[in-house]
This record gives C-alpha cells, sequence and structure tokens, in this order.
C-alpha cells in the first residue's frame, strides 16, 4: 500500500469514527409548560411526515394550540378514587339505569342487532353510553387535536398520547376527523367517547350517530375477549373486556353493576 493511500484510508476511518460517535437526531422533546409548544409543534411534524403524514394532518397541527385546560383535568382526576358508592353517585347511576331500561325497550332493534352481530347485550353497552355522554349530551367542547397534542407534548405520559396522535393525524389524512373535531378533555370523541387508536382499530362509521357509537362499542369489546352468553360481573369471563374499556376498577365495577341492572331490567335501580 502506498503513503498516499494509506493517509486516505486513515481520514475514511476517522470520518466514519467521527459518524459513529455523532449524537442520533433527537425526537421531539417532551415539556411541561406552553413555552416549548410550539417549537415541540415543528419537531413533531418533521417526524410526521417522515412516516408519511400527509400535508392535511400537518397543516391541522401546526394550527393546534396548547390546550391548559387539558392539562388541568388530567392532573385533577379524582372520582377515579372514590368508592363504588361515592362513584354511582357522583356519576348519577341511578339516572343511568332507569333512563337505560327506557332505552332498552325503545330502541330494541337497534341492540338486538348489535347483539346478534357482537354477541354484547345491551346493558353494558347502554352503560357505557349514559356514563361516557350521558347518552350523547355531553361529548365535550374541546379541540380534538390541540387536547391530544398537548398530552403528547407533556412529560407526564408522552408515549401513550403520541401514539394517539399519530393515529388522530390519520383519521385528519382520511377525512374521518379534522383539525376542527370537537371531543372531551383528553380527545375522546363521539357518543362512547373513542381515542383514535380505537377509532382507527374498531370505529364503524360517524362516531357522533349513536348506531355506529353503540356497534363500534361492541366491536371494542368483541375484540378484547367478549364471549357471547358469558357473564360480566367481577370474576366472571366477559369482565375482563371491560377492564380493557376503561382502567379505572371503579369505573368498570359501575359498568358491570349497571348493566347489570339495565339488562334485569327491575329491582332497585343502581343498588348492589
Amino acid at each position: 500500500m502506498t503513503k498516499g493511500r494509506t493517509v486516505a484510508t486513515a481520514m475514511i476511518g476517522a470520518a466514519a469514527l467521527l459518524l459513529s460517535l455523532a449524537p442520533a437526531a433527537k425526537a421531539a422533546q417532551c415539556g411541561s409548560s406552553p413555552a416549548g409548544f410550539e417549537a415541540w409543534k415543528r419537531e413533531f411534524s418533521a417526524e410526521a411526515q417522515g412516516k408519511g403524514i400527509g400535508q392535511t394532518a400537518i397543516a391541522a397541527l401546526m394550527q393546534a394550540n396548547y390546550a391548559s385546560a387539558t392539562i388541568a383535568a388530567d392532573r385533577g382526576q379524582r372520582s377515579f378514587s372514590l368508592s363504588l358508592d361515592q362513584f354511582l353517585a357522583k356519576r348519577g347511576a341511578t339516572t343511568i339505569v332507569v333512563r337505560g331500561r327506557q332505552l332498552k325497550q325503545s330502541q330494541a332493534a337497534l341492540f338486538a342487532s348489535i347483539q346478534q352481530r357482537y354477541g354484547v347485550p345491551p346493558g353494558p353497552l347502554i352503560a357505557i353510553w349514559g356514563m361516557e355522554t350521558g347518552f350523547g349530551s355531553q361529548r365535550g367542547n374541546q379541540n380534538m387535536l390541540s387536547s391530544i397534542a398537548t398530552l403528547a407534548y407533556d412529560c407526564r405520559r408522552p408515549e401513550f398520547f403520541t401514539d394517539q396522535l399519530y393515529a388522530a393525524l390519520k383519521l385528519i389524512d382520511r377525512g374521518t376527523l379534522s383539525g376542527a373535531t370537537r371531543g372531551s378533555m383528553h380527545g375522546e370523541v363521539g357518543q362512547t367517547q373513542f381515542m383514535p387508536k380505537n377509532i382507527l382499530a374498531y370505529g364503524t362509521g360517524n362516531l357522533d350517530v349513536a348506531a355506529n357509537a353503540l356497534a363500534s362499542t361492541a366491536n371494542f369489546l368483541r375484540a378484547h375477549g367478549w364471549r357471547a352468553g358469558a357473564g360480566y360481573q367481577p370474576g366472571e369471563p366477559n369482565f375482563a373486556a371491560i377492564e380493557a374499556w376503561n382502567a379505572a376498577g371503579v369505573y368498570q365495577k359501575a359498568i358491570a353493576l349497571m348493566g347489570r341492572q339495565i339488562d334485569e331490567g327491575g329491582g332497585a335501580a343502581a343498588s348492589r
């Protein structure tokens, strides 16, 4: 080997070493105040474009605002620490059961169709519907994309909400949602409050339409192990599917209890 080739080889080796020591491109950095949100959006948008997110969704993301109300709500979820009786009272379980029994009768054909297709009886679906939005009357008025983007930026649970944000951007690209879509504090939308990843996986049509939302909820439960005809109280086979819907134990027990009372259609409402 000539001296020139030796020097050239050494230079190539040195360059390779420097490249290997160079820091990898950083992902968008989380934050705990509004101050870094705009910079984070720019960084995240560049990453999202690299992963195939289209310009419609990117433009919507760049219009998103830091959602201070969402952060406050995320820090203050105290009802899930209540006892079951306290939780039932706070969430208006008696009213949900009474109204739920009426809906089970008035919408009997719809619930029969859902049960035939997915194996899920009316009770737990109606209980979820009533618990989540008061049967569609309280679906939230927060900007969905701003809420989810804020939580993806926030350092408390960025991994979970980053996945939700990518799902929301895909849904915007598809035209299923838009940058103006309204929802609840954490970005849930529709009559039974679906997060974007669950819309992608289990959604059936416009979830602001009750029939679609209820069918989508049944689809979710079936996908998480619901077995037609099996029980859904704590310790019974289908309770695990209710657990998959919401991680809070008091919520799960409330849905099972109210669902049973709606399905049985008699006795004192919301009493154990």
